[in-house]
């Protein structure tokens, strides 16, 4: 063979063995993106996207490693929910993980990516899905208890301050499950024999109002009704009932650790783990209408004792003894 020849051959070899692992590289899937879409402020989800990232981990997916997430936050608007889902669905991410209220707006902005959501209500109610068993379309998740233990928040209270004629409930308006929260609260009270009042708030401004008329109406005790923004002002909140001497219970962990005196809820934390494995599923090809919605059945009670001695108030043994964390 000529020399000319080898040195043409070598060459050609050479670059062959170059081109191949570009090519291969090429020809590799694009990395799966997960848009997640918040109602709240990215600042409040520190313990839940801990526990997401935790659940997709459980699924085989690692951010960084073999997935990327898109995060758009509402910072409590709800309006703005719309526009950030049409955002996601335009990015064209693989599966849209999604609270409640932004569930419902990821749902009116496509009909074909898969969504995968958290709610505390009812969400064959809110219209996400067909039903438990058999979700149907494009939506599946995880239902969380919230709503059912509503009820029970009412009961919790009234066990801390039996002597309350009236308690008040704060409500958000704007929330899409405002009106199933009502319902709820109000027939709790007439089997509890209670007279129960309702106040509104949506903004900062509308609180120091709400606080203004539960004063004038000599309210006993005050339950916080599930909401979004309302975790966002749960340092607002807290620091609001010590001051008029408002014993109140939430939903929301946050909410004693800023100060309030009381939350019970189902776990968000263990909610969102869930939401992980099942976003993680769906990536592996798993299709939503063959998943049920998961029920998360962890209930959490939080107390803060130290508010509780600001409020003066003495914490019965047996409640005392039933919850799942003390604050001192």
């Amino acid at each position: 063979m000529r020399r000319r020849e080898i040195i043409m051959l070598l060459g050609g070899a050479a670059v062959s063995s170059v081109s191949w692992p570009l090519a291969a590289r090429a020809q590799q899937p694009a990395m799966p993106v997960i848009g997640f879409l918040g109602s709240e402020s990215p600042d409040l989800w520190t313990s839940r996207l801990r526990a997401f990232r935790r659940g997709l981990s459980e699924a085989g997916y690692d951010e960084g490693r073999n997935l990327t997430i898109e995060f758009r936050w509402a910072e409590g608007q709800y309006d703005r929910l719309p526009a950030l889902a049409a955002d996601l669905v335009h990015r064209q991410v693989n599966v849209i993980a999604a609270n409640s209220a932004a569930a419902v707006a990821a749902k009116g902005a496509t009909t074909t990516i898969p969504i995968v959501f958290s709610t505390g209500a009812d969400p064959v109610e809110l219209g996400l899905v067909a039903s438990l068993n058999r979700p149907g379309g494009n939506l599946t998740g995880v239902s969380n208890l919230n709503l059912e233990l509503g009820p029970k928040r009412l009961e919790l209270i009234r066990e801390l301050v039996p002597a309350a004629a009236i308690i008040a409930l704060l409500l958000n308006p704007t929330n899409p499950n405002a009106e199933t929260l009502l319902r709820d609260y109000q027939s709790a009270a007439r089997t509890l024999d209670l007279q129960l009042r309702v106040v509104h708030a949506s903004t900062e401004r509308d609180i120091d109002t709400a606080f203004a008329t539960l004063i004038q109406m000599r309210a006993g005790a005050l339950v916080i009704g599930a909401d979004t923004f309302f975790i966002s002002q749960s340092k607002r909140l807290a620091a609001l009932t010590v001051r008029h001497a408002m014993p109140a219970i939430f939903q929301y962990r946050e909410f004693p650790v800023a100060g309030g005196l009381m939350s019970y809820g189902g776990s968000l934390t263990d909610a969102h783990r869930l939401v992980g494995v099942y976003t993680g599923r769906i990536l592996k090809g798993a299709k939503p209408a063959d998943l049920p919605v998961q029920q998360s059945t962890k209930a959490e009670l939080i107390i803060n004792l130290n508010t509780a001695r600001a409020l003066r108030l003495e914490i019965p043994p047996a409640l005392l003894a039933r919850a799942d964390e003390v604050i001192e």
